[in-house]
């Protein structure tokens, strides 16, 4: 198999002098299937799902928890709790193999009734989670080697990979522009030129997406810049707005612009942008007048894993969770402890710290993507 995957490769990176009929796939318009079919279809079908959903199950729906492809039996039982008891809206894959993956993407299609997402990280492939499966050059190698023709047609490979195995959604493409030479980001970025960023990470994208798995672009408002390990500790980008705008928002504007999917927000405060120094995925500025209003992003948002110690609010005691949510976030990504997550945002709820109407168009965003990339699907397995 790493053979024929180097082949490919090479394939790949050749495709850079072509002027390949898939040109327009990667530079111009999505596949229309993707960018326009099913959109009313899908808006009515995640009506209709929460009509039928208890507050819980709608709340569930806003979380993904982590979890170890694997198939043993405490694995499975954990996958079976986070479906049964928090109706949570998919799974994060960790480190593991193709049976692990294969039984979780299984369990969860057979269980869950408004469908699930089944993520994985895959910035070097599935190779990067994955045991036996295949890998390919870091970011940094690629963004040096291949051009948007070559990132589209890679994307799109890794998409048939995915979905062979149940995957609907990959965390990436990391669309970082990196501004610190030794910062932590390092070969996860395409490199420093921004233009050159968001050519090939929305090309990687849209590969993806027109295969049939969504893409999260990560992470916002931009790492590039942060000598920070975000699992460690809160990044700050010490930088002013429009400094940020001409290098950081680059790609993800273009992101925005070319309508995909899912944008990850980082661990990283931004002073300029929110002086109380909350993490980009607990911040309201930065989430809900940055992101959705100035970049006009109609997309899912993600927050980074909320178990990490970068995940900063304003330290006024709330649920990170809550918070997340309350700051514009569709779903969130690894609490710590999910059911207490869940619990927390209810109680919010209940309280009116979260407004019921907002979470219900968390939740009908969540089902409308669902539902459009399981019927783009469903016509691809019918051709």
């Amino acid at each position: 198999m790493a053979v024929i995957w180097l082949l490919m490769l090479t394939a790949l990176f050749a495709s850079c002098s072509r002027q390949g009929g898939r040109r327009e796939a990667a530079h111009g318009q999505r596949h229309p299937d993707v960018a326009r079919d099913y959109t009313a279809e899908a808006w009515r079908a995640a009506d209709s799902a929460m009509a039928a959903m208890s507050r819980r199950e709608k709340v569930g729906q806003l979380f993904m928890p982590a979890v170890y492809a694997r198939a043993d039996r405490a694995t499975m039982e954990r996958v079976g709790r986070y479906i049964g008891e928090c109706h949570v809206g998919g799974i994060v894959l960790l480190r593991g193999d193709i049976p692990g993956a294969r039984a979780i993407a299984d369990t969860l299609a057979a269980s869950c009734p408004a469908g699930a997402w089944v993520a994985v990280d895959a910035e070097t492939g599935l190779a990067m989670r994955l045991e036996g499966t295949p890998s390919i050059p870091p970011a940094a190698t690629l963004g040096r080697e291949a051009d948007g023709q070559g990132m589209y047609d890679l994307g799109h490979e890794l998409a048939r990979q995915c979905r062979a195995l149940g995957i609907n959604m990959v965390l990436g493409p990391v669309l970082d522009v990196e501004t610190l030479p030794d910062g932590y980001i390092g070969r996860r970025s395409y490199g420093s030129d921004p233009v050159k960023v968001a050519e090939l990470g929305v090309a990687f994208a849209r590969g993806l997406e027109d295969g049939g798995v969504a893409s999260v672009a990560k992470h916002f408002p931009g790492h590039g810049g942060v000598a920070a390990d975000t699992h460690r500790r809160l990044g700050v980008i010490h930088r002013s707005l429009a400094q940020i705008e001409q290098t950081a928002l680059v790609p993800f504007r273009e992101y925005c612009e070319a309508g995909l999917s899912g944008i990850m927000a980082g661990h990283l405060a931004v002073p300029a942008i929110d002086p109380e120094l909350r993490s980009a995925s607990l911040s309201r500025p930065v989430l809900t007048d940055l992101l959705r209003g100035d970049l006009a992003f109609r997309g899912l948002v993600l927050t980074d894993a909320l178990n990490m110690k970068g995940a900063v609010g304003a330290g006024d005691g709330t649920d990170s969770s809550v918070a997340a949510i309350a700051a514009g976030a569709d779903i969130v990504i690894a609490p710590a402890d999910t059911e207490e997550a869940i619990e927390a945002v209810e109680k919010a709820i209940e309280t009116g710290e979260l407004d019921e109407s907002d979470v219900d168009e968390h939740v009908r965003r969540v089902l409308f993507f669902k539902y459009r990339f399981a019927r783009r699907q469903s016509r691809d397995s019918s051709e």
